[in-house]
């Protein structure tokens, strides 16, 4: 069994879901049914691999106790090595990743650390005074709709919802946008990733220019749908059990520059990025006037910021030249909103809009074309030759 994928999982939501439903409806307590649907469904999923369900527990019991130690300190400097500790796990899986070791490799790590870590930073920030035990920790790491691809929600926002109890006619019209958004998901993941996938894999293996062309739309469309799918079966069933998790697509494919894109695609990754790297790492070489430009601190900002995420997808080549690509769109495209007259000239125009949009969502089809690896076997291939 896995998260949103097989028969056996589906009845198993089907049951599940119904349940929480009745339980919302009659204005119960939720979080504790919610918390061992979490506690159930992992143990089905990780147990059936005892080093992976080791990994887990050994994160989780690591993590905690940085939790708890952050919650007791006052010492910023402290509070600092912390936060650096509770990212230690995550560096160790993605390091090992491209070794035959595979340490800390279990699904869900690279979710479950930035969760962890935005409550550390916050716990450091003093935006998080109310002490987290550990229920709500494990509550909150283990919310089973969104434990192993997202979205990723915040500490804050889930603890105080998932306590509170909705009033009837607010959760019934929260739960009917939960089964139209699980259903879509189902849409797109079952039907449309499916057959978009089907037509991927008919390319076969070639070289040509128009291989590439082909190649470059269809796993984007792929990409999308299974990812926006996923993201909306774990919104959906989320809805459901009462749950406002937070959208994590709102139609990317109609962004008019890459900043919108960033806005409407993988939305709680680039918030989570936009909230702890760039403002922080703009903030940090703005107070040590690393450069003497305002726009120069913010186009360094976007590089380190999207850098690091493609180092958080993993440490292969495509994924950090996929990071370093968009760092040079999101800088680039900094410097020419800034010092373009032409920019603001004509940004408002319709002919500039749909200018802007054909070139915006090619330049994303050819960073989507990067991070499938693509470009690398075929380079590979070809030197093999």
């Amino acid at each position: 069994m896995s998260y949103f994928d097989g028969n056996e999982f589906f009845f198993f939501l089907a049951i599940a879901l119904v349940i929480g439903f009745i339980i919302n409806y009659l204005g119960k307590r939720i979080e504790y049914y919610i918390l061992a649907l979490s506690l159930i469904f992992a143990g089905f999923i990780y147990g059936k691999n005892t080093t992976m369900l080791s990994y887990l527990l050994g994160f989780i019991i690591y993590e905690y106790v940085l939790v708890e130690i952050a919650q007791k300190t006052e010492n910023k400097k402290y509070l600092k090595i912390l936060v650096v500790l509770s990212i230690l796990p995550l560096i160790i899986n993605k390091v090992f990743a491209i070794t035959h070791l595979h340490l800390l490799a279990f699904i869900g790590i690279s979710y479950m650390s930035f969760k962890t870590i935005q409550i550390m930073i916050e716990i450091s920030d003093g935006l998080i005074k109310d002490k987290i035990n550990l229920v709500d920790y494990v509550q909150f790491l283990l919310f089973f709709p969104t434990v192993s691809a997202g979205p990723i929600d915040r500490s804050r926002r889930f603890m105080s919802e998932i306590k509170e109890r909705m009033p009837r006619i607010e959760y019934l019209e929260l739960a009917g946008e939960g089964i139209y958004r699980l259903i879509l998901g189902l849409l797109y993941k079952v039907v449309f990733s499916t057959l978009s996938y089907h037509y991927l894999v008919g390319l076969g293996t070639h070289t040509s220019f128009m291989h590439s062309v082909k190649y470059m739309y269809l796993y984007t469309l792929y990409l999308f749908f299974d990812f926006a799918g996923y993201s909306l079966m774990a919104v959906g069933s989320s809805n459901i059990l009462g749950i406002r998790t937070p959208m994590n697509f709102d139609k990317p494919f109609l962004s008019i520059d890459i900043k919108d894109f960033w806005n409407r695609w993988h939305i709680t990754l680039s918030t989570w990025l936009r909230d702890f790297v760039f403002s922080r790492v703009f903030m940090e070489a703005t107070k040590k006037k690393r450069f003497k430009k305002r726009l120069t601190t913010a186009m360094y900002a976007y590089m380190v910021n999207m850098v690091l995420m493609g180092f958080w997808h993993g440490l292969t080549i495509s994924y950090i030249v996929y990071g370093f690509y968009h760092g040079l769109l999101m800088a680039g495209f900094e410097y020419y909103q800034k010092k373009s007259k032409f920019y603001k000239k004509n940004k408002n125009e319709t002919w500039y809009k749909v200018l802007s949009w054909f070139i915006t969502i090619n330049l994303v089809i050819i960073g989507l074309y990067i991070f499938s690896g693509e470009p690398y076997k075929l380079l590979s291939h070809a030197f093999k030759k």
